[in-house]
């Protein structure tokens, strides 16, 4: 096992050896942020990741899903045999759970956090694993169909050459979202986090991305912009501020409709609304 940190990051705990898919080019690998404390659904007796939401039979008895196996499935049905996980101090119930991955077909590796200001700096912790690779990322706590979304995102990827697809769903709250702008032919244009008074109905809550966006993050967590975390920051920065950065910058950012729906179950409402939906 290795491990390597430093002060902001904890150890890397790197699972079973990690197998690459069986294609050419750069690997296909997925990544996961679960350093979040699940503030706003506090006190929880489990990671807010592993909460129940809906059933699948095993052997003829229903077994509880947890939310984030609804990401990591549809991670490997777009072809990911690799995912990184990377978690917060303490919230060792995921790698307890989730173990090597074998049980869903994938090889999962964790890497630690003691703090994260934000879904970027944690994005960015799995750099030096990721950065050659084409990655499909997703937010553990929301759950969404279609079940190959990741894989619609993939296709639209290899078939355009992006360098990021986002994923986007319909919202009927869009001041809890980050909404995109897009032509329409799919280039994104603006994206708005948590934006008050927009017309936008269209939030994005997955995407894949290649290694010019791994890139773009890096050097972004680097500069003096965000470097900033030895305090309180002024807005807690989101992976939507990144995305917007590279659109600034030039980088070829498109979306993808997709004809589903995602909740957010790191909201009180959200939480409510999936375990009635899997009732």
């Amino acid at each position: 096992m290795a491990t390597g940190g430093d002060a902001l990051n904890g150890p890397a705990f790197v699972g079973p050896a990690l197998v690459g898919p069986a294609f050419l080019g750069p690997a296909f690998v997925g990544l996961v942020p679960a350093a979040g404390r699940a503030r706003r659904i506090a006190p929880l007796p489990l990671s807010k990741e592993l909460y129940p939401v809906g059933f699948r039979e095993v052997q003829g008895s229903p077994r509880p899903v947890p939310a984030c196996e609804h990401l990591l499935g549809a991670m490997a049905a777009a072809g990911a045999t690799t995912v990184y996980v990377v978690l917060a101090d303490g919230k060792w119930d995921i790698p307890a759970y989730l173990g090597d991955g074998s049980e869903l077909g994938l090889d999962i590796a964790y890497l630690t956090m003691r703090h994260s200001p934000g879904v970027p700096f944690t994005v960015d912790r799995a750099h030096a694993h990721v950065r050659d690779s084409t990655v499909a990322f997703g937010f553990p706590d929301i759950v969404f169909t279609p079940a190959d979304a990741l894989l619609r995102l993939r296709a639209r990827r290899d078939a355009g050459g992006a360098d990021i697809v986002l994923g986007l769903f319909p919202t009927d709250r869009p001041e809890a979202a980050d909404l995109v702008d897009a032509d329409a032919r799919g280039r994104v244009r603006r994206v708005l986090v948590k934006p008050t008074g927009s017309p936008l109905r269209l939030a994005w809550a997955l995407a894949v991305w290649g290694p010019a966006f791994s890139e773009h993050l890096h050097a972004w967590i680097g500069s003096d912009k965000a470097a900033a975390t030895s305090g309180p920051l002024p807005v807690e920065l989101q992976l939507g501020h990144v995305v917007q950065s590279a659109v600034d910058s030039g980088l070829r950012v498109e979306a993808e409709v997709l004809d589903g729906t995602f909740t957010d179950i790191g909201t009180p409402e959200g939480l409510r609304a999936a375990v009635r939906a899997s009732m």
